[in-house]
């Protein structure tokens, strides 16, 4: 990809300031000067008379008028949304230089694989990261081989705030809001003054490039210039110049973000070339594309009185009976006619833009006290425990996996969701810290990695639940492990417009919890299993060492026998039937063990 060439246009706006005017010094009357005293010594002479006392006392009791209404109000202007986040840029992620640099990776990755998987396409993602010798920029390069972006939406895309294709629908996407691309787009513009450039192919025959930029005043997308011409490209590519950016290895990095990604995408391959020119593959695990997500509507027991009201009075259903049908998972005819018994004085027979706010906090009241059949898990896409396990044993190569997959549940709004928690043992898990190997808690929604704000993200709130001495992993802080925490939804609570940690929702946290321990529960059986083979093994090797003198001295006791035949005998014994006897004898001590596991379950579920 050639050098970005074109430049911003910045408009130069002036304004008129008046100097000024002198005419303060000249309205104040003209002090008359001072009568000549006769000389005084200088210790009687007053500090106090080189004052004029009269103007001091005039000024001090005087209050301060404070400004009117309309003085006031002269200040009011209207400000877009991309002038707000020039101005907050840290909550879109744009905070410390590591941290900037891997939020533009992540907003641009993030595309790409939402773009490729609605295309039902196996993503091939290409980053390459400059820096740029002229000054202390990075350029990064960014591209897909995705669907591509029509001529038309190329400049909304990524060059205007709250505009893309996934705000609007209720669908399982990494992507939500419709502004990290263009968020990328204005940081480019307020640290270098340069706008991003982009080439699109659909695969149509016709490939187009252009720069583009955002009016921060209008949130309007600026484009220049576009160069059309013939070609068989399909994809995106982004090339972007940065400043205050930093690509180190440290554990916040771009690097660390796409083996992540990898780990959450096993059906994505990931090639990042770093400024020193070495080239990293992330291969992919399998060639199964996930199902495309399909819209979803909100369940009953997560709707509150303002979703009812809101989504009533824009609803085009005759009858609010009807409404409540066709607009909610699992309402059917028959809920409506419990509803109808617990709301008696309510007609749903009714247009639905008719309602009100009382009868819809009854109907909502009423909600909670129908039994509902579980959320539908078909709009949500999860991972799955072989994809999982997968990835899990392609990066980290563990000694022991386990992974539990939670049953679809809801939070506030209707909203469908559920958890996929993953436990990695010895290998490559765990992460290095300055006393050794220690617990690494990767985090993840709709399988993009949260790098950031850990401390206020529901996936750490539930890990801080867990009484790990009761799973015997009372160390487990020291120990080379790998949580694997996936939230699955088509809407994902994050904290900030930075989407780097989810809502302290208690569904969530509570649903995490039961993953986790579920997980935690697999390995300590592993590691008591574990314990109890090298005691049978020690056991075995302490007899097997008495062998050889017991095979000698057998034939000389019974006056027959040859050795050699004993100590085969002997051998076979130990190793077929020594074997069988230990683990009869260590049986009860199974099950007992089994038995305190199930109480202390039963304790950690109240």
């Amino acid at each position: 990809m050639d050098k970005i060439e074109a430049e911003t246009k910045i408009e130069l706006i002036s304004e008129k300031i008046s100097a000024p005017a002198e005419a303060a010094k000249a309205k104040t009357p003209a002090t008359p000067a001072p009568t000549p005293k006769p000389a005084v010594p200088a210790k009687t002479a007053p500090v106090a008379q080189t004052k004029p006392q009269p103007a001091a006392k005039s000024t001090a009791g005087v209050e301060e008028k404070g400004s009117d209404a309309q003085e006031i109000f002269s200040e009011f202007r209207e400000h877009s949304v991309a002038e707000f986040f020039k101005k907050n840029r840290q909550m879109l992620g744009f905070s410390g230089k590591v941290r900037s640099l891997t939020t533009l990776v992540h907003e641009y990755v993030t595309n790409n694989l939402d773009a490729c998987e609605e295309a039902k396409i196996l993503p091939n993602i290409y980053v390459k990261i400059d820096n740029v010798p002229e000054n202390d920029h990075v350029r990064l390069y960014v591209e897909d081989n995705g669907p591509g972006i029509p001529k038309p939406f190329i400049g909304k895309a990524v060059g205007q705030m709250l505009s893309g294709t996934k705000f609007h629908r209720f669908i399982q996407q990494r992507g939500q809001q419709g502004i990290g691309a263009s968020g990328c787009t204005m940081f480019a513009q307020i640290t270098t003054g340069k706008p991003v450039h982009i080439r699109s192919g659909t695969g149509d025959g016709q490939v187009y490039e252009c720069d583009v930029a955002v009016n921060l005043k209008s949130n309007m997308p600026a484009v220049s210039n576009m160069v059309e011409y013939p070609g068989k490209y399909r994809g995106v590519t982004i090339v972007g110049e940065f400043a205050e950016v930093k690509y180190d290895r440290s554990e916040y990095a771009p690097l660390e973000y796409l083996k992540a990604t990898a780990l959450a995408n096993p059906h994505a391959q990931i090639t990042v070339v770093d400024p020193t020119g070495e080239r990293i593959v992330f291969q992919r695990a399998h060639d199964e594309v996930p199902d495309r997500p399909v819209p979803a509507q909100p369940h009953p027991l997560g709707v509150t009185t303002d979703d009812l009201i809101n989504y009533s009075h824009h609803s085009k259903e005759r009858k609010l009976s009807s409404f409540l049908t066709s607009n909610f998972a699992r309402i059917s005819d028959a809920k409506v006619d419990e509803l109808k018994t617990l709301c008696p004085t309510i007609n749903f027979d009714k247009m639905p833009k008719e309602l009100k706010w009382e009868e819809a906090e009854a109907i909502v009241k009423a909600f909670k006290q129908v039994k509902w059949i579980a959320p539908s898990a078909d709009p949500l896409r999860p991972i799955g425990k072989a994809q999982i396990e997968k990835a899990l044993k392609n990066v980290l190569e563990p000694e022991f996996i386990a992974v539990s997959e939670r049953p679809p549940k809801v939070f506030r709004g209707g909203v469908p969701f559920m958890v996929e928690v993953g436990i990695a043992y010895k290998g490559k898990a765990g992460r290095q810290t300055k006393d050794g190997i220690g617990l690494d808690v990767k985090r993840f929604a709709n399988r993009a990695p949260l790098l950031f704000d850990a401390g206020g993200c529901a996936t750490t709130e539930s890990v801080k639940t867990i009484d790990w001495n009761r799973y015997g992993l009372k160390d487990i802080d020291n120990m080379a492990v790998t949580l694997y925490l996936n939230l699955v939804s088509v809407h994902v609570p994050y904290t900030s417009a930075g989407k780097q940690a989810i809502s302290t929702e208690e569904e969530i946290i509570e649903e995490f919890r039961y993953a986790i321990m579920e997980v935690a529960r697999d390995l300590d059986r592993y590691l008591s299993g574990k314990i109890r083979d090298e005691q049978r093994e020690a056991r075995k090797k302490a007899i097997t060492r008495y062998v050889k003198q017991l095979a000698a001295d057998l034939p000389y006791l019974a006056g027959r026998g040859i050795t050699a035949e004993i100590e085969k005998k002997l051998l076979y014994l130990i190793e077929h039937k020594y074997s069988k006897i230990f683990e009869k004898t260590t049986r009860l001590t199974a099950d007992e063990e089994k038995a305190a596991k199930k109480e202390r379950e039963e304790e950690a579920e109240e």
